[in-house]
């Protein structure tokens, strides 16, 4: 992956001409007044971990297993937030790890993770590096040193078990492996979030992952049956039935927190029939709030494609639905939606129930184009985030989720935030996933970058924060907490909340070495 930005450097390309003209004349970009650092112009702190620790660390996993050459520290450090990137593109590595090692075991990691704790050194556990909410820059306060615990060779599909339609895979294994391995057996998880190419099973539990066929295939969390956890403490076996009524589930414990109290060493999912259809179509509505109520009375009367999709009016006049062809024309005013079908001969009947449906509320069929141009740019949105970095905008995403009856007030909520931190910023949103009691919304928003992008973006940030709580709207649907939401999901939760939090973090985790700063909010935070 591109250290600076997103993916394949190969796919990255410049804004056109008539784009970039345009960003100027509408938010007043101007091409950014320095050039982004080169790789050997990064700034790296000295390594602080002692010869001893790099000694016994290369004892557990081999010499060949424990990295802190420059091109290893620069790929593991931060996520691929928009702070991030800018920050990495400004030559700044002051967050890198020490050192980066990969364990290849279950015992491995435990053995790793003891030998942090004997010597003070923090851990962060590393998957594919896409986290867009700080959550892989560890806190170095009291710590000897940082090592990014990187899961790459623990890459296996362990078993499947066809008859329990259970899968067990390890952790590291990014998501196209999973699913090329899981396609040999005819099988597929059917998790495809926009990282998909990049990000791993153990990143995706770990966060809480959601991906864009969500309404079918359902949420990450729902397809962990089981799972093994190491920790500073010793080793959780979690999940021994489909479901059980033995107590509090402790795997919700694990399924998002982030590393926080403990590493994810091996995974059983849920696995599904590889679908012998796939059909995607588009349809319009008049208004944000018509298109909403279709997708509402859809998924309440139980017919549900695979992927349910509204883009609000900006996101559907911008095309940003269709990311690989930006800035083409609109067909008309309104809101897209994108349904797509996978399965099998269940498949005609379903499109035909949410064509009664979506007519019935004055949707129209656009046919299946819209939806084929969607399929196709699916993971392209990010790699035009780079091009407008490169142009001079600031542009960055955030998330929430929220009832129905309370969404128009969200949304709203979120818009008037960013307009007033901003300025008068581009800010679209569509609804990403759907639940019959509420939906997603998820925002992109560009602006002219400010002499210091990086402190224009947190201030909007900590603004947009403070709105999405005040509207009773949760802090994420899907990116996580990591750093930059962990004040407001501790108001969220609530103080006793957070005393359970840090409570368990302090059972499994007693010196604290597990990504501290991440998930949980220091004493001094919480009101």
């Amino acid at each position: 992956m591109l250290w600076s930005g997103w993916g394949d450097p190969a796919k990255a390309a410049d804004l056109p001409e008539p784009i970039r003209k345009l960003l100027h004349e509408v938010l007043g970009v101007r091409p950014p007044r320095g050039r982004a650092a080169d790789f050997g112009e990064v700034r790296l702190p000295a390594v602080a971990l002692s010869p001893l620790v790099l000694t016994e660390l290369r004892g557990v996993v081999g010499a060949d297993h424990v990295r802190f050459d420059d091109d290893a520290r620069i790929r593991h450090t931060r996520g691929k937030s928009t702070p991030d990137l800018l920050r990495m593109r400004a030559g700044d590595g002051s967050d890198a790890p020490d050192a980066v090692v990969l364990p290849g075991s279950h015992e491995e990691v435990l053995a790793v993770l003891a030998t942090c704790a004997a010597h003070r050194v923090a851990v962060v556990p590393f998957g594919g590096g896409t986290s867009v909410v700080g959550g892989l820059v560890a806190s170095r306060q009291g710590f000897a040193g940082v090592v990014a615990l990187d899961l790459a060779r623990l890459n296996r599909l362990v078993a499947v078990d066809r008859e329990s339609m259970v899968a067990e895979m390890e952790p590291g294994l990014r998501a196209p492996q999973a699913e090329q391995l899981l396609a040999g057996h005819g099988l597929t998880l059917g998790h495809f979030p926009q990282s998909f190419e990049y990000a791993t099973l153990g990143g995706f539990a770990a966060a809480r992952s959601s991906g864009q066929a969500s309404a079918g295939y359902g949420r990450f969390d729902d397809m962990v049956v089981g799972m093994t956890v190491a920790t500073p403490r010793g080793t959780l076996d979690l999940g021994r039935a489909p479901a059980s009524a033995a107590g509090p589930d402790l795997r919700q414990v694990i399924l998002g927190s982030e590393g926080a109290f403990g590493v994810i060493t091996s995974l059983r999912l849920r696995v599904r029939p590889a679908p012998a259809e796939r059909v995607y179509e588009g349809w319009r509505f008049e208004s944000f709030a018509a298109g909403s109520a279709a997708l509402r009375r859809l998924v309440q009367e139980g017919a549900v494609p695979t992927v349910l999709r509204l883009s609000d009016e900006t996101e559907t006049m911008i095309g940003l639905a269709r990311p690989s062809e930006i800035g083409a024309p609109s067909a008309g005013a309104g809101c897209l939606a994108i349904a797509g079908y996978e399965g099998f001969s269940e498949v005609p009947a379903l499109r035909e129930r949410v064509a009664a449906v979506a007519s019935g509320l004055g949707g129209v069929y656009l046919g299946p184009g819209p939806g084929e141009s969607w399929a196709h740019g699916r993971y392209s949105a990010p790699y035009l985030r780079d091009s407008l970095l490169a142009a001079g905008a600031t542009v960055e995403t955030l998330e929430t989720a929220g009832f129905w009856s309370n969404l128009p007030r969200l949304y709203e909520a979120v818009r008037l935030s960013l307009h007033a931190s901003l300025g008068s910023p581009l800010v679209m949103c569509h609804i990403s996933h759907v639940y019959g009691t509420g939906a997603s919304l998820y925002f992109t928003v560009v602006t002219a970058q400010a002499d210091d992008p990086v402190g224009q973006w947190e201030a909007a940030k900590r603004s947009v924060n403070e709105a999405i709580v005040t509207a009773g709207g949760t802090i994420s649907h899907h990116h996580g907490v990591g750093r930059d939401h962990r004040e407001a999901h501790a108001f969220e939760i609530g103080d006793l909340g957070v005393e359970i939090l840090r409570g368990i973090k302090d059972r499994l985790d007693p010196g604290g070495i597990l990504n501290p700063g991440v998930l949980v909010a220091p004493e001094k935070s919480v009101s």
